[in-house]
C-alpha cells in the first residue's frame, strides 16, 4: 500500500474565509520509501548539500537505507532531548554550506531538526522512523528551554518520506505513543470549539474536520496494529501527518493541543512541588492526559445550570506561581501568564453558552472508550503508568493550564464552581 498526501489541496483561500499556505509539498507513506529518497527529493525539486540528523537508535534502524547526505550528525540516545543543549550542539556541528537538513528519527529528532533548520534558514526534509508523534509535518516545535516547556516557531518539511517498513518494525510502544498523541485531538478540538463558542475565537471548520478525521482513523486502526498489518501502521502515520498539516494550515498548534498537552508539558517541566517518579514518552503522557481531561469534562457537563456557579475572573498572582513552580521556572511561567487569556471570558458568556459547551463535551469519546483503546494495545493509560499518584491528579488539573496561555475548559475551571 502507498499513501501520497498532496499538500497543494490545502493551499489557498478556505471556506473559513482565510488563506492557508503550505510549505510541505507532499508526504509519501509506503514500504521501502527511504530507498527512493533521491528519486523523491528530485521529483519535488529538493537539492543541494544535505545533512542527515539521527539519534543512535534511528541510525541503526535505517542502516541499510540511510538517505544520501554529505554530512551526518548522530546524537547520543541518553542525551537526546529537544532542548537548548541539543540544538546548540547541532547548530555548532552543522557545516556552514548545508542547504537541506534531513531528520531521520522520531519526535525528538524532528523537534531539534525543525528548530535548527528554521534558525539557519535552510530547507527541511522529514523521514519518520516511528509513528510516535504528530509533529512530523508541523511548523512549530515543542522545546524545553532551561526547564520550561514551550512551543516555538520551526521549519515545516518540504516533503515527508515515511518508510512503513521501518515504522512497522519500531518498538511497539512507539506506535502506542502515536495513538495517544492522536487521541489527544478529541479534547484539543473540544477546547478550540468551546473557546469559539465562549470567546468568539476564530475556528477553521475544515482544519477541525481534518484533525477529527485523523483521530477517527487511528481509533479504527487499533485492531490492525494488534495484528501487525502494514496498512494499520501506514494509516496511523497518515493521521499523524494530517494533524501536522492542520497545524501548518493554522500556523500554530491550536487544532492539536489542549489541556491534555498542558498536562504532559507540566509533567516534563517538573515543577518544585510536583515530583514525578519516572519519565514517559510524549504521546503516552498526552494519552493519559486525554483520559483525565475527558473524565473531568464529563463530570463538569453533568451540571445543567451554572447560573449560580460562574465566577468573576481573577488573575493568578506571581506569588501563587512562584510557590508552586519554583524559582527556576517562575520567571517563564509568570511571563506566559502576564496577559492571561482567561481575562476575555466573562461569567455571562459562560452561562449563555453552557448548553453548547456541554454538547461539545459529549462529542469527545467517553473516558471509558478512550481507556479501552489504550488497554487493547496494552499501552500506558492510568496516571500511575506515567508516574502520577492519585493524590497528585487534582494538583495536575489545577496548575497544568498555566503552562500555556491558551483558552481551554481546564483553564476556565478557575471561573466555575463545579
Amino acid at each position: 500500500m502507498s499513501i501520497i498526501v498532496d499538500s497543494s489541496a490545502y493551499n489557498g483561500i478556505c471556506s473559513c474565509g482565510r488563506e492557508h499556505s503550505m510549505v510541505t509539498q507532499a508526504a509519501v507513506i509506503e514500504k521501502d520509501s527511504l530507498l527512493r529518497f533521491e528519486e523523491l527529493t528530485q521529483q519535488y525539486g529538493i537539492g543541494g548539500k544535505c545533512c542527515a540528523l539521527y539519534g543512535e537508535n534511528s541510525y541503526a534502524a535505517t542502516a541499510d537505507r540511510h538517505p544520501k547526505a554529505e554530512q551526518e550528525i548522530v546524537l547520543r540516545s541518553e542525551e537526546l532531548h529537544s532542548d537548548e543543549k541539543s540544538t546548540a550542539e547541532v547548530l555548532e556541528r552543522l557545516e556552514k554550506d548545508v542547504e537541506v537538513l534531513i531528520a531521520v528519527g522520531s519526535g525528538t529528532i524532528h523537534d531539534i531538526a525543525r528548530f535548527c533548520a528554521h534558525k539557519r534558514g535552510i530547507r527541511f526534509v522529514s523521514c519518520p522512523t516511528a509513528a510516535s508523534v504528530d509533529g512530523f509535518c508541523s511548523n512549530v516545535a515543542a522545546m524545553t528551554w532551561y526547564g520550561y516547556k514551550k512551543t516555538v516557531n520551526a521549519a515545516a518539511p518540504e516533503i515527508v518520506i515515511a518508510d512503513s517498513e521501518i515504522i512497522k518494525n519500531a518498538p511497539f510502544e512507539m506506535v502506542c505513543s502515536g495513538v495517544g498523541d492522536i487521541m489527544a485531538k478529541y479534547t484539543a478540538l473540544a477546547e478550540w470549539e468551546i473557546s469559539h463558542a465562549v470567546t468568539g475565537e476564530y475556528l477553521c471548520r475544515r482544519t477541525y474536520e481534518i484533525t477529527r478525521s485523523a483521530a477517527d482513523t487511528v481509533m479504527k486502526s487499533v485492531p490492525g496494529l494488534l495484528c501487525g498489518e502494514y496498512e494499520a501502521f501506514e494509516n496511523v502515520t497518515y493521521a499523524l501527518v494530517m494533524s501536522g498539516i492542520a497545524m501548518q494550515m493554522m500556523g500554530n498548534s491550536r487544532p492539536a493541543s489542549g489541556a491534555e498537552h498542558h498536562i504532559s508539558h507540566m509533567i516534563e517541566m517538573g515543577p518544585k512541588k510536583f515530583e514525578v517518579l519516572f519519565p514517559a514518552m510524549h504521546g503516552e503522557k498526552t494519552g493519559v492526559g486525554t483520559i483525565l481531561a475527558a473524565k473531568e469534562y464529563y463530570r463538569m457537563a453533568e451540571t445543567e445550570d451554572i447560573s449560580q456557579r460562574a465566577l468573576v475572573y481573577k488573575p493568578v498572582s506571581d506569588t501563587y506561581l512562584l510557590d508552586f513552580f519554583g524559582e527556576e521556572l517562575a520567571e517563564s511561567v509568570i511571563d506566559e501568564n502576564r496577559e492571561d487569556c482567561l481575562a476575555q471570558v466573562t461569567p455571562e458568556a459562560l452561562v449563555k453558552n453552557w448548553q453548547r459547551v456541554r454538547e461539545i463535551i459529549w462529542k469527545i469519546p467517553s473516558p471509558e472508550t478512550l481507556y479501552a483503546q489504550l488497554e487493547k494495545l496494552e499501552a500506558k493509560r492510568d496516571p500511575e503508568d506515567i508516574g502520577i499518584t492519585s493524590n497528585q491528579i487534582e494538583t495536575l488539573l489545577e496548575y497544568s493550564p498555566l503552562v500555556r496561555n491558551r483558552v481551554t475548559l481546564m483553564r476556565m475551571r478557575r471561573m466555575l464552581n463545579l
